[in-house]
């Protein structure tokens, strides 16, 4: 969903390739759970295909600014260098406790859970954006998903404001 309401133009997505190589582990250990016969090989064509839809999404030369800042860990440097090299207004992250308001808030950047940042993206244009989710939803072959099935989804996933506000949507869905 993050995707597609990136796509219809409601933000400008920003990543580092350490960061892809996170989220491509990370989609490869859901499709383990879900019994995919090759998550690792799938994981990475869903990461080509972020690759290839958003080219200019790709930040470099944050590398330099990763020992300036201090998180709780350590690791995750990288994420707020990145956003600082691109002059990010927002990271968002389900792991909010670990890019504390004190280390963030100075350099003028927010940081929100995926629910948070939907539920606001989708309050800002909710005609706009009802219709980035429509377009997404009908492309959903495996298995196609109406709109009540899609709102479930969400609420299984933890996106509960995102749901909330779209269940008052859901003839346009």
């Amino acid at each position: 969903m993050i995707l597609s309401l990136a796509e219809a133009g409601f933000f400008r997505p920003c990543w580092s390739a350490a960061i892809l190589d996170e989220t491509e582990r990370a989609i490869a250990t859901i499709l383990k759970d879900r019994g995919d016969e090759t998550p690792d090989a799938t994981a990475a064509r869903h990461r080509a295909a972020i690759e290839r839809a958003f080219p200019e999404s790709c930040v470099d030369g944050y590398q330099a600014l990763i020992p300036a800042f201090t998180l709780p860990d350590p690791n995750d440097r990288h994420v707020l260098a990145a956003a600082v090299q691109t002059r990010a207004s927002v990271i968002v992250t389900e792991n909010l406790a670990d890019f504390p308001s004190e280390s963030v808030a100075p350099l003028e950047i927010l940081v929100s859970s995926t629910d948070d940042f939907l539920a606001d993206v989708i309050d800002l244009d909710t005609p706009g954006t009802v219709a980035a989710i429509r377009t997404m939803r009908t492309r959903l072959k495996r298995p196609e998903l109406s709109p009540e099935a899609l709102i479930r989804r969400m609420e299984s996933s933890g996106l509960t404001k995102t749901a909330n506000l779209l269940i008052g949507e859901i003839e346009s869905l």
